[in-house]
């Protein structure tokens, strides 16, 4: 179930929001400790919907600062008059004593980490025989969340489990999936505070995603344990519309799966490992973990083996990663769909990054006959790839002394919200060039909007992007990507 959470100022805005709330068709939290001032006659009477209500002291996170008997009876009165919940803070749950006809939720907050000893405080939690047990703590690193989520997993008593903080959102969508008893949205009205992918809200937890995005974009209220589970690896994941693309891929045909957005910092591998216990069935990788990752799977495909990079990982029946790279199939789709099969033999290319999709695209352009240079910042990488696909290497500023017949730039610069930038001056683009940039937001790069303008033939990124993406699809389903509507969502996003 999702339950929105309200913060209202008065009874009148609390009234609305419940009224919301059961258009919605979803529960309602009442943060009493927001209000400045509550009937709890006219709000409980006849509540449109299940409502918890919630009196947090600052102690825990709230906004209430008086008199610790007078909190605890005005949560009591919530109950007499038809509080379907009454969610009470830990130490003081002996306080408040039984509330019938409510039933209690009895909570563990913690603002700052997440502790080592967390399965052993929803022990102690469970041990008092309160209805449900709630455990909402923060997640520093996406690590974190593996506590929280093998707590969701191995409850026995009704259990709602959170990591908070941006980098704890996985365990809000997934809440239903590993068996919470429910899991929170922020309303539809509330301003986001962060924004790194989902619309992110603060002010009732930190890290709530909005109720439009649960339901629409996550189908968080469809989840269930026989959900597929997929994701995107990068560092920072707020630039990716990959949840997008997937999702509504998924909603388009039908199936019961799941994509999420991974910040994940540090090692990609160590993340994979730890999440294997979870069964997520495929991983789209970016920047900056496509070379990194490999080391986390069971095999690899030859030809990615040989670029060094994988930008898919898929989890085969028997348990085993799957790693391959769609990205230099894609790449060259994308440019053959502009200049026709067979153009790229003989021609001389410019490719302009040596990460995880510069190498792709080199591979790909060496297997078809090109003339490749590379230029890289990190002088080192770029050498180390142009002896595998032997090519040649320098630095931009003597390649851009040099005619080419396509540019290809694979690195982040133009990309949001660095938009203003390009990694080639103007004075370079030539009319008869071929430039294809890989960076897909914004849906027009300043370097594509330039070399338009100078004549040339530009392939820009959203036709990678949807074209690998559609092969990530087919892979890890076996069915036939909903191309035009994958292409239709990206789109959309970027002209927003």
């Amino acid at each position: 179930m999702l339950c929105v959470s309200l913060m209202p100022e008065t009874t009148a805005a609390a009234l609305e929001g419940l009224a919301e709330a059961a258009r919605a068709g979803v529960w309602a939290e009442l943060r009493l400790d927001a209000m400045r001032e509550f009937d709890l006659a006219r709000l409980l009477a006849n509540p449109p919907c299940h409502v918890i209500v919630t009196y947090r002291p600052r102690r825990e996170g709230g906004r209430y600062d008086g008199s610790e008997p007078a909190r605890l009876e005005v949560l009591r009165q919530a109950a007499r008059l038809g509080a379907r919940y009454i969610d009470v803070e830990h130490d003081a749950l002996t306080g408040l004593s039984d509330v019938p006809p409510a039933r209690v939720i009895v909570s563990y907050h913690n603002f700052h980490e997440t502790p080592a000893d967390l399965a052993a405080i929803h022990a102690r939690l469970a041990a008092t025989g309160a209805a449900v047990v709630k455990v909402a703590v923060m997640a520093n690193h996406i690590f974190d969340t593996v506590a929280v989520l093998r707590i969701l997993r191995d409850a026995r008593t009704p259990t709602i489990a959170l990591s908070m903080g941006p980098r704890g959102v996985i365990t809000r969508i997934l809440a239903l999936k590993f068996g919470g008893f429910l899991t929170y949205a922020a309303p539809d009205t509330a301003t986001p505070v962060c924004s790194w992918g989902v619309k992110c809200h603060d002010e009732a937890g930190p890290g709530q995603v909005s109720l439009a995005e649960m339901r629409d974009l996550y189908r968080a209220d469809r989840i269930g344990r026989k959900t597929l589970l997929y994701g995107v690896i990068a560092d920072p994941v707020g630039h990716s519309l990959s949840p997008r693309i997937h999702n509504a891929a998924f909603a388009e045909t039908g199936l019961d799966a799941v994509y999420l957005p991974l910040w994940v910092e540090g090692d990609p591998a160590a993340f994979v490992r730890a999440m294997r216990e979870f069964e997520f069935d495929g991983y789209s990788v970016t920047i900056p973990h496509k070379q990194a990752v490999m080391a986390a799977v069971d095999e690899i495909e030859p030809l990615a083996r040989r670029i060094g990079a994988a930008n898919t990982i898929q989890r085969r029946p028997d348990g085993r990663l799957f790693a391959t790279n769609t990205d230099w199939t894609a790449g060259l789709a994308a440019i053959e769909a502009v200049v026709g099969a067979g153009w790229v033999r003989g021609k001389r290319a410019l490719i302009l990054g040596a990460g995880g999709v510069g190498r792709a695209m080199a591979f790909g352009l060496s297997e078809r006959g090109a003339l490749i240079t590379l230029t890289d910042v990190d002088a080192k990488r770029a050498g180390a790839l142009a002896r595998d696909v032997r090519a040649a290497t320098c630095s931009l500023d003597r390649a851009l002394g040099r005619p080419y017949d396509i540019l290809l730039n694979c690195t982040p610069v133009g990309m949001h919200p660095k938009t203003d930038e390009s990694p080639v001056p103007q004075e370079f683009l030539r009319q008869e060039m071929v430039v294809y940039d890989a960076v897909y937001n914004p849906l027009e790069t300043r370097l594509t909007r330039e070399a338009r303008a100078a004549g040339c033939r530009t392939v820009p990124g959203i036709e990678h992007f949807v074209r690998q993406a559609v092969e990530q699809f087919e892979l890890w389903t076996g069915r036939p990507a909903p191309v035009e509507t994958m292409r239709r969502v990206v789109i959309e996003a970027l002209r927003r």
